[in-house]
């Protein structure tokens, strides 16, 4: 949290919401109050609270707004909330306070308003103009259409700063045009809509820009951020530094500026606004065609009659923005190049067509481009002003903004610099007029006695800018009306001949300034109420005739591109007239004559912008840059208007509010009016008289320092109250600490005597209960003993047990039907201690009923397998890690459907195996070198036999009573060894069979059961990592590794009298 949203806070919490701007605050809040009021007094204040992050600073209604150049955070919705509906000087300076005392005046008093924002390029107005758009959006009423109006309003800023501002020197996101936003509300304060104006574009940025600027943003979003078909659509190349409007400069891409981004939300804000996706491709295409005939270069030759003329060099360039357009070809290069005029000789009107040098067709060429990117931008502001105007009837309230150019002093000045300063002293006049007209109602409307103030008027200045017939305006559009011999330097002679005794106007012509070598001679120098500045008269005459040939407005209305045609409607050959178009002095001059009228039929509301320095750091304050923008905004001028005879007012409640506790009379409440409570007070300080005046509503204090002494005061007094409040607080909680500590000590030791009283009873009842049972079975015995025979007691015994037993059966016999038939339930009804073993029997009885009725129920086939599954479980259950996988596969028996093969059958037939128990593929190990091969195996009734898997040729016949064992691993691996009898025969000489099968545990099984079936002996079954074999009568020890291969063949290897088997 900043030290600005910590004093909002302080504000909010301390005095029952009523603090002001004197409270916890860095500097003076209110420069009205600054004592001594000086230039270095007021700059060293706005630095103190610029280093704070506190970049507003009032001036009596005034928000001096300096820019901080990095994000703070004062915008939040929370800091709407707090400053909705406060007043004025209720809370630190902001932006939003003089927002919601606009609107609430418009709103609640009827009265129309305006917000007048002023300041420098680089300065903040254009965020300060977006910042009270959002609180006005904010605060008003809700609704759908009402929403829509307010999204409208706020998504018309994009689109305009898109075509209309800049990267300059000073600002990145400079405004290069002026802009008046009449907002329109209803009788409720809720937005119906709007009308936007605009001044002065700055066109001559399209052609041309200073080193390290650049052109208007649009060019940039359309190039960088618009998809590949539209830019294939448009003709156009996503590298910049291809177009000559944007590459002389050398400057293309910004840090602080993602065009890609920024042409989204250009393209989403049109849309909001009600844009068709025609207009806005037509929009585009005007761009596009701008970039284009940029491109456009000509080559000068001398033609057959003499006159120097030009061709264009490359006419595809020409071909690309018709084809855009829908233009002829052949039209336009020949308005580019040549010049049509219409001459007037003896009566008779006779057309010339005049040739035009490369220079004069450049010329023509820029001067195109200028007029249909300013005409394009005036109809933007015309297309959003349809979307937004009003369209219901009834009474309006109005609140406008102006976000309009600062005051402007460069190096070389010139007639754009001219016309932004004569409306800067169109603006300090009203200012100062409204200020002082402000100040003189409020002292007659509170009866106090109106002190004339000496200040500057700058009314000369104006005179000598917009003087009808001898204005340095009116001289300039009398030397365009000559032509001829007309040029730059006789209009500096003319206005020489007719200004050179104004006290405001110098040139080299003026005594005083004939060695004034800082004065150039095609240069005046004007001093205007914010300083001198001096204008360069070059190119004056051609900005102010802003000159566009008509065979080029012909040509572009005849175009049959719709925007094009709405752009250029001087070109319409039924529409053509002598007259001559205003020229761009007087038009500039009407809009800012309607400008004041508009401004002075409203309530005026100021935000003075201010930047610290001219190299945007977010951590620096230049103290000559600001002087220079204090001087010429007239800050001293208006703290010193608002100072006229007094420096602070306030209304008497609040006044005593603030300041009742300094006097015992008015602490903690005053009964009377508040009036007399103030006069008691300031009597009980000993105020003079003189320093202080009571108005009607208001109390008025002459001089700072008084106001300083009476907070002063109060710090002091509110430090005693502070220590008082927090003594009384104290003991308050101590008490409460106390009494809710004793009225727990008091709970806890009532629970526990009721708590150790209940417990004693019960023992005691417990006991005396106790020794009367016994008292009276002993003395019932002693009564009945005569009675009883000696076996009576076993007799009751035994007749107890016989009923517990016979319950229990009946109860057994009850719930037999309902216990589940499934083999493997273990649900069994729960008995009596004493019946605990004859449960166990009769369960374990129960148990083999229903396995005995389940096995009535197989047939012989699944009987078989599920002995030899017995089997199986019997051998590897809890030896070998494979065997849980085969438990839920059936034991198949003939894989390779042996028993249907007629051949087999043949063979079978004459040597007796014809029954088939196990057939499958197997691999059987090489006992020499440990290689595997594919056999049959297959198990009959009273052999094994290895076969040959194509030709069914038996290899190997082993009967089953031959097995003296078999051995297998512990381990996942498929393997296994048979061991023989060693009885001399083909097969025991050779030794031990070593298989590898996916059946092992099948194989195993049933070899081991046929076996045991033909001996009537037991065959073991091995199980080890470990075991010895005998292969060609020599033994060898099979060793079994663990060796990783997941579920692959083993991999065996013989090495002498070893036999590795890696798993």
């Amino acid at each position: 949290m900043n030290g600005n949203q910590r004093r909002i806070q302080q504000a909010l919490f301390m005095n029952g919401h009523t603090s002001n701007i004197l409270e916890s605050m860095v500097g003076v809040g209110d420069m009205v109050l600054l004592d001594p009021l000086t230039e270095e007094a007021c700059i060293g204040n706005l630095k103190r609270r610029f280093y704070a992050e506190d970049i507003y600073t009032y001036i009596g209604q005034v928000v001096v707004s300096v820019n901080p150049y990095k994000k703070v955070p004062l915008f939040s919705p929370s800091t709407i909330h707090t400053y909705r509906g406060r007043n004025l000087y209720e809370l630190p300076p902001h932006i939003y306070a003089i927002a919601d005392d606009a609107y609430r005046s418009m709103r609640d008093r009827n009265r129309d308003q305006c917000v007048i924002i002023t300041g420098e390029s680089g300065a903040g107005k254009t965020e300060a103009s977006k910042i009270v758009m959002q609180y006005v959006a904010a605060v008003c009423g809700k609704g759908e259409e009402v929403d829509r109006v307010k999204e409208q309003l706020l998504q018309s800023n994009p689109v305009l700063e898109a075509f209309g501002n800049a990267k300059t020197l000073r600002n990145d996101n400079s405004s290069r045009f002026g802009k008046y936003m009449d907002i329109e509300f209803d009788f409720k304060g809720d937005p119906i809509g709007g009308v936007i104006t605009n001044y002065l574009l700055e066109k001559s940025r399209v052609v041309r820009q200073t080193e390290g600027e650049r052109n208007f943003h649009i060019f940039y979003q359309l190039l960088q951020g618009a998809p590949q078909s539209l830019l294939n659509k448009l003709r156009l190349s996503s590298t910049c530094e291809k177009y000559g409007y944007l590459n002389q400069s050398h400057c293309v891409f910004v840090d602080t500026i993602d065009d890609a981004a920024q042409f989204e939300v250009t393209e989403n804000a049109m849309r909001v606004i009600g844009f068709t996706e025609t207009e806005i491709q037509q929009v585009f295409e005007v761009v596009a065609a701008v970039l284009k005939l940029g491109n456009a270069d000509f080559e000068s030759f001398i033609s057959f009659n003499g006159t120097e003329a030009c061709n264009l060099t490359n006419e595809h360039t020409i071909e690309d923005v018709c084809k855009m357009i829908h233009c002829d070809p052949e039209q336009l290069k020949q308005a580019l190049t040549n010049r049509t005029m219409d001459i007037r000789i003896t009566g008779l009107s006779e057309r010339v067509v005049s040739t035009l040098s490369s220079g004069q067709a450049v010329y023509a060429r820029d001067a195109l481009c200028k007029a249909m990117y300013s005409r394009l931008f005036s109809w933007l502001v015309g297309r959003i002003n349809d979307s937004i105007k009003v369209r219901s009837r009834g009474k309006k309230k109005v609140m406008g903004v102006l976000d309009i150019y600062g005051f402007e002093v460069f190096e070389d000045n010139n007639f754009e610099q001219f016309v932004i300063n004569y409306c800067n002293e169109k603006l300090q006049q009203i200012f100062i007029e409204l200020t002082l007209k402000e100040e003189q109602d409020e002292y007659v409307q509170e009866g106090i006695e109106w002190t004339h103030i000496d200040y500057f008027n700058n009314a000369v200045i104006c005179q000598l800018i917009e003087k009808k017939n001898t204005g340095i305006l009116a001289i300039l559009d009398e030397e365009c009306l000559i032509g001829g011999n007309a040029s730059d330097l006789s209009f500096l002679n003319k206005l020489n001949e007719v200004c050179i005794r104004h006290e405001h106007y110098e040139s080299r012509k003026k005594k005083s300034c004939r060695s004034d070598k800082t004065l150039p001679h095609d240069c005046f120098r004007l001093r205007h109420y914010a300083g001198n500045v001096t204008y360069n008269v070059q190119g004056f005459l051609d900005k102010n005739n802003d000159l566009l040939f008509r065979g080029l407005s012909q040509t572009m209305f005849s175009c049959d591109h719709q925007l094009v045609k709405k752009l250029f409607p001087d070109g319409n050959p039924r529409r053509q007239t002598k007259k001559r178009p205003p020229t761009a002095g007087t038009q500039f001059k009407t809009s800012v004559a309607e400008l004041m009228k508009n401004l002075l039929a409203k309530n005026p509301n100021y935000i003075r912008c201010i930047k610290p320095n001219d190299v945007k750091s977010p951590n620096l304050f230049d103290d000559s840059v600001v002087r220079h923008q204090v001087r010429y905004l007239g800050l001293m001028e208006n703290v010193r208007v608002r100072r006229a005879g007094y420096a602070y007012r306030q209304p008497y409640s609040q006044c005593l509010q603030r300041y009742k506790m300094l006097c015992p009379s008015t602490w903690p409440n005053w009964q009377g009016h508040p009036k007399d409570g103030l006069q008691a007070l300031l009597t009980h300080l000993r105020i003079k008289p003189t320093e202080y005046a009571k108005g009607r509503t208001k109390l008025f204090i002459r001089n700072p320092r008084t106001l300083f002494d009476l907070e002063e005061r109060r710090r002091e007094k509110m430090e005693d109250l502070a220590i008082l409040i927090q003594k009384i607080f104290r003991g308050w909680r101590q008490r409460k600490l106390y009494q809710a500590m004793r009225a727990s000590q008091i709970l806890i030791s009532a629970q526990f005597r009721g708590y150790r009283q209940r417990k004693s009873y019960q023992l005691q009842r417990s006991s005396a209960i106790t020794v009367a049972a016994f008292f009276r079975g002993w003395k019932v015995r002693k009564e009945y003993r005569k009675r009883f025979r000696a076996n009576a007691a076993p007799k009751i015994i035994s007749f107890l047990r016989n009923c517990v037993r016979r319950k229990y059966l009946l109860f057994l016999h009850s719930r037999l039907a309902s216990l589940p038939r499934s083999l493997l339930s273990k649900e069994w009804p729960r008995s009596p201690l004493i019946c605990h073993t004859t449960n166990k029997h009769l369960r374990k009885i129960y148990h083999g009923w229903r396995c005995r009725k389940y096995r009535e129920m197989l047939d012989e086939e699944t009987r078989r397998i599920m002995r030899e599954k017995l089997s199986a479980s019997e051998i590897f259950r809890g030896r070998k890690n494979l065997y849980n996988e085969t438990v839920p596969r059936p034991f198949k028996g003939d894989y390779v459907q042996l028993r249907q093969n007629v051949n087999w059958r043949r063979i079978t037939d004459t040597a007796g195996d014809t029954e088939v128990y196990f057939a499958d593929i197997v691999y059987k190990i090489n006992r020499s070198n440990a290689k595997d091969s594919l056999r049959l195996m297959v198990i009959s009734e009273a052999s094994m036999l290895i076969v040959n898997q194509k030709t069914l040729a038996i290899k190997y016949r082993l009967p089953v009573t031959e097995i003296a064992g078999i051995s297998v691993s512990p381990y996942m691996d498929n393997l296994f060894v048979i061991h023989i009898n060693q009885t001399g025969e083909e097969a025991s000489r050779k030794g031990d069979f070593v298989f590898h099968s996916e059946h092992v545990v099948e194989i195993v099984s049933k070899l081991r059961d046929q076996a045991q079936r033909a001996k009537g002996a037991q065959v073991p079954v091995r199980i080890s990592n470990t075991f010895n074999a005998q292969f060609n009568g020599k033994g060898i020890q099979v060793e079994f590794m663990e060796a990783g291969l997941d579920g692959k063949m083993p991999v065996c290897k013989r090495k002498d009298d070893q036999l590795d088997v890696l798993v």
